[in-house]
């Protein structure tokens, strides 16, 4: 299934019913009283998380949904039927924009929250809310309210622990095959990964964090050019960032150095609070280097790359220094989650300088 990260849907909660005027009529009561039941209340739209679900293309081909109106109130105090809901179901990690505004309405970021996106109006009162010692006899009723109305944006944005960056032909699928349970395509020509592609990388019994493979990016990527730039939102949720540099090109032509600069570069033109996040270095490919070569080559990379975070030596082929690398990947990313966390002694309701009121 081809991925789709971003649809325009129109959606239309239902509209109230109206209230109704009617009065009793039965033998032998000349005034019998008003009867005339409310409106029903119009349809809610829901919008749940499913977590069976990783793309937003379904959209694509059912851009309106509309809900069901309540019923009219009816007479012999009869209140009319609230109409029935929609619920849509979306990946989790779907952000809801006004398509208008840009103004940012819902996120979906836990596997089953179900948020109200659209209010279906409220019915109308019918005569039987009229009466009054002083109105026994009222002809009064009120219309329905109107359900909203709203144009959204859906934007997709895989929740992932770990993203992975780099040139195409990097060996990032191959990374990613090698530590998780992730079967990407994988082949010796460029672009051959289209979409993301999620992993799960088991640690230990009950430790586990989830990777990204995104498409390669080229210089120009943040300006429309190749595939990943369509890809490099979902890099925004991640809590570390691996460059994985290709250290044996099939061209001697090519520049490794030149090629992770170039990543770099786009990174910080597309967001800057992306390009500040945790990022390691992952040099691979090694086991197509002379064994007597690698220290020396890898320590001019680094050096002309001037890169001051962690750096691993890998062949994700041969898997060797992929469990190394994973381990510190765990820790990271539950220190990470740690310190996300709020004290355990400290009631969220209220912000950390102000505690709360004595009463």
């Amino acid at each position: 299934m081809k991925f789709v990260d971003e649809a325009y849907i129109d959606i239309a909660a239902g509209d109230g019913g109206n209230g109704c005027v009617s009065f009793r009529h039965e033998k032998y009561k000349e005034f019998g009283g008003p009867n005339g039941g409310d409106g029903g209340r119009g349809g809610h739209i829901y919008a749940v998380a499913d977590s069976n679900l990783n793309t937003l293309v379904d959209f694509r081909f059912s851009r309106r949904h509309n809900a069901h109106g309540g019923e009219h109130g009816k007479g012999s105090d009869m209140f009319g039927a609230k109409g029935d809901d929609i619920v849509l179901k979306m990946p989790v990690g779907t952000i809801m924009t006004d398509a208008e505004t840009g103004d940012i309405l819902f996120e979906l970021l836990v596997p089953g929250e179900e948020v109200l996106i659209a209010k279906g109006g409220d019915g109308g009162f019918g005569n039987l809310r009229f009466k009054s010692s002083t109105n026994r006899a009222p002809r009064t009723k009120t219309p329905g309210w109107p359900g909203e109305h709203k144009s959204l944006k859906l934007e997709l944005k895989v929740l992932a622990d770990v993203g992975l960056l780099g040139m195409p032909n990097a060996g990032k699928s191959t990374f990613i095959t090698a530590v998780s349970n992730a079967r990407p395509r994988i082949a010796d020509y460029p672009f051959t990964t289209l979409h993301p592609n999620l992993g799960v990388v088991r640690v230990g019994p009950e430790q586990s964090f989830v990777v990204a493979d995104l498409p390669g990016l080229i210089e120009g990527a943040s300006e429309g050019a190749g595939l990943g730039h369509l890809f490099l939102r979902h890099l925004q949720r991640t809590r570390l960032l691996l460059h994985i540099v290709d250290m044996a090109p099939f061209d001697d032509s090519i520049d490794p150095v030149k090629q992770a600069k170039a990543i770099v570069g786009e990174l910080k033109k597309y967001d800057e609070e992306l390009f500040n996040k945790p990022r390691w270095l992952v040099l691979n490919k090694l086991d197509m280097v002379e064994p007597d070569k690698r220290a020396a080559l890898v320590k001019d990379f680094v050096k002309r790359f001037k890169f001051k975070g962690p750096v691993f030596e890998i062949s994700a082929l041969t898997r060797e220094g992929c469990e190394h690398l994973v381990k510190a990947i765990y820790q990271h990313v539950k220190a990470v989650q740690k310190s996300e966390q709020p004290p355990e002694d400290i009631d969220p309701r209220f912000p950390l300088d102000q505690p709360p009121a004595d009463h």
